[in-house]
């Protein structure tokens, strides 16, 4: 294996040669094809092929997922749609930016926005005047077709849930660094949850959460404001870099399990 290959491209390659699945590593590890006999399936980035179409579309859209969860009363971080106005005005109304500007009047504490789609924390901004606004929104619309504004809430803790049906796989905080966000990428710390209240509580929800969009292999994270949780997001591709750093053993064993649900085993 390549030393500089993703955790993720690792522990597939792995699953395939302790259970004689031929596998094929593709545009630099963004497609892998495995196959076993007269059967294939696929890996596509971190999509290990479990989920519906519609549950991963769904939880690749942060505003869509949000208004799922609301039709199911699964408590959550709103997130407001914006279509990026290069897209016409048969789509986006020109009253977008007066929006904007309502949301933020709305929200004396600030809003963030980021990318409707996206991962990791990139290209994710807090807000708090209009000039912010503006090159936030300029930003984000610059590399991407739509964005969404939430209201920015102290999180006390956050929580990232993995789960294959209802089943918790991996539970743990996000320790933050000395940035604002909780994301891993941005100098967060990942610590194991031991089985008490706080993980009950996250597991509970994180479940109601999978339910409401009907996914069956998802991490999801949640957070606490103000003494409650509440879904942030919902991840259709599970992504396990900086865990698998500290916990390999714990993280090859959970994409085992879920590629054991892929072939059937």
């Amino acid at each position: 294996m390549a030393s500089n290959e993703r955790i993720f491209v690792q522990a597939i390659r792995r699953y395939c040669a302790d259970h004689g699945i031929a596998v094929d590593i593709r545009a630099g590890g963004w497609l892998i094809a495995m196959r076993r006999g007269e059967e294939r399936r696929f890996a596509f980035g971190y999509d290990i092929g479990l989920n519906s179409a519609i549950a991963h579309r769904l939880a690749n859209d942060k505003s869509a997922t949000a208004e799922a969860l609301s039709l199911e009363c699964v408590p959550c971080v709103p997130h407001q749609l914006f279509l990026n106005p290069k897209l016409g005005r048969k789509v986006v109304d020109d009253s977008w930016r007066e929006a904007m500007l309502g949301l933020l009047h709305d929200n004396p504490q600030g809003v963030v926005v980021k990318p409707n789609e996206g991962t990791s924390g990139r290209s994710v901004f807090r807000v708090t005047s209009e000039a912010e606004l503006d090159h936030a929104v300029g930003e984000v619309f610059s590399m991407s077709a739509g964005l969404v504004i939430s209201p920015y809430v102290a999180i006390e803790d956050e929580v990232r849930v993995v789960l294959l049906d209802d089943v918790p796989l991996v539970v743990y905080s996000k320790q933050r660094g000395a940035d604002w966000r909780h994301n891993l990428d941005a100098g967060a710390k990942p610590v194991l949850l031991q089985d008490g209240e706080v993980r009950a509580a996250c597991v509970k929800i994180a479940v109601d959460a999978a339910n409401a969009i009907g996914i069956t292999f998802s991490s999801i994270d949640v957070v606490r404001v103000d003494g409650d949780w509440r879904v942030l997001e919902i991840n259709s591709g599970v992504i396990m870099e900086a865990l698998g750093k500290l916990y390999p053993e714990l993280v090859q064993a959970t994409y085992d399990a879920a590629l054991d649900r892929v072939f059937g085993t």
